[in-house]
């Protein structure tokens, strides 16, 4: 009697152990998925440089998010949209979560394709998002 009392109670805690593992291991993914780019486009439409405070740096002029946003519409009202944006590291500013989460925002919102290398020499990867509407 005993013997099967404890054999239910191991089961129940394996059991019980493996959906914590599960869990813990899906729950705290924040940063969307980054996947090395094959098709890496010979020149981007815009490219940008990681500021301080998950700002970036286009051209010489800090812009938020929203700046950024704001300034793709305005380009595809032009007749001249961007279809590719690219973050990389310049100086001693490091891509922060911040930055990524941004830059996966502005690719999920306006349909543009978004590139990221975090340091200098490293590979090219592909921001990618999915909507949770579908």
């Amino acid at each position: 009697m005993q013997y099967r009392a404890m054999n239910r109670i191991l089961r129940g805690s394996l059991l019980a152990l493996f959906a914590a593992l599960l869990l813990s291991a899906c729950g705290g993914k924040t940063r969307p998925d980054t996947v090395a780019a094959p098709n890496i486009p010979a020149s981007f439409d815009m490219t940008l440089i990681a500021d301080k405070d998950g700002q970036f740096d286009f051209d010489g002029a800090t812009l938020s998010e929203e700046d950024v946003k704001g300034h793709l519409r305005y380009l595809r009202d032009q007749n001249k949209p961007a279809q590719s944006v690219f973050l990389k590291r310049e100086g001693k500013q490091k891509v922060t979560e911040r930055h990524i989460q941004g830059l996966a925002r502005i690719g999920l919102e306006l349909k543009v394709r978004t590139y990221l290398q975090e340091k200098p020499g490293m590979e090219i990867t592909e921001v990618r998002t999915e909507s949770a509407s579908k």
